[in-house]
């Protein structure tokens, strides 16, 4: 099973290069796929890298700039053609829902599945997601127009029982599962046995912190504190600051920063600008600030907290 990671799909920023399409990634948990972003031809980097579109349940929307939404529509489609009945949730700012409606409408198109739109609140953050695996949090970024980025986070594990400890007081399998959640154990001599001596701590929960673009923002650092894996934009090198907060993009010495007063584990850049056909210089000036930083890279798989 492939535990918690991330693939980059795309890591350019607003215009496509050859060799780099625009932003989009999958987080995945325990094969269950969730999409962030949605850039221009992403149902192309699902198949290259071979990746079950049918897979992704849950799609976020960071914000409504092209290069970030525009392989949405055509990715929607693909799963109609295919025959997809399960329902598909879709997180984004409001506005989108009226450019779908309008998709649709234009091409007298009736999904076979539900598609059910979670409006995200321009601002705020709020929970948009849970289950028994993950949750995720919305948070706000600085841009010319709304937009968010999420947090992924592990559910709190079980703790794990000592296998002879199991055997060798006759523990029944039914009562397990209690043990494992924190109950003690009373054994038929009547005798207590505390939880502490029968389990083992399971492995810290994991966080995913997601920052789309965003001019320098310290007031995200709550949300993305000691985040196992954070992924930031470097649109820009240092040299073009200027041009970074005109546009309210970052640089890369802005999101090491973030990434060090975070004290986040590893910091992942992308969102480079097509200007820059060599990489390798944007990750060194990061790495001047915040030594634990890798790029963003097409088709790379990350295990979050390895």
């Amino acid at each position: 099973m492939i535990p918690f990671s991330v693939t980059i799909l795309g890591s350019s920023s607003a215009l496509p290069t050859t060799t780099r399409f625009p932003t989009s990634q999958v987080v995945n948990l325990n094969d269950r796929l969730y999409l962030i972003d949605c850039g221009e031809g992403t149902q192309i980097q699902l198949r290259k890298f071979g990746i079950k579109a049918g897979k992704i349940n849950h799609i976020f929307i960071s914000h409504l700039h092209g290069d970030h939404y525009l392989g949405l529509l055509p990715l929607l489609f693909t799963l109609h053609l295919f025959g997809r009945t399960k329902e598909l949730h879709l997180y984004a700012n409001e506005a989108l829902r009226e450019i779908i409606d309008l998709q649709f409408k234009a091409s007298d198109t009736r999904l076979l599945y539900p598609l059910i739109f979670h409006p995200l609140t321009p601002g705020k953050s709020e929970k948009l997601y849970e289950d028994k695996k993950i949750s995720v949090m919305s948070f706000p970024l600085l841009h010319r127009v709304p937009t968010h980025g999420f947090v992924f986070r592990q559910q709190n594990k079980e703790r794990n029982m000592i296998a002879e400890k199991i055997s060798e007081l006759g523990i029944p399998f039914a009562q397990i599962e209690a043990i494992k959640l924190g109950s003690d154990y009373t054994d038929r001599h009547g005798i207590v046995h505390k939880n502490e001596d029968l389990t083992k701590a399971p492995t810290p929960a994991k966080v995913y912190a997601y920052c789309s673009d965003t001019g320098y923002y310290p007031k995200m650092i709550p949300f993305i504190k000691n985040a196992d894996l954070l992924y930031h934009e470097t649109t820009f090198m240092q040299d073009m600051v200027a041009n970074a907060d005109e546009k309210q993009h970052s640089t890369t010495i802005q999101a090491a920063n973030i990434a060090l007063k975070a004290e986040v584990k590893k910091l992942l850049i992308g969102h480079y600008s097509a200007r820059y056909d060599e990489l390798e210089p944007l990750l060194k000036e990061v790495k001047s600030v915040f030594e634990n930083a890798e790029l963003a890279v097409e088709g790379e798989r990350f295990v979050i907290g390895d």
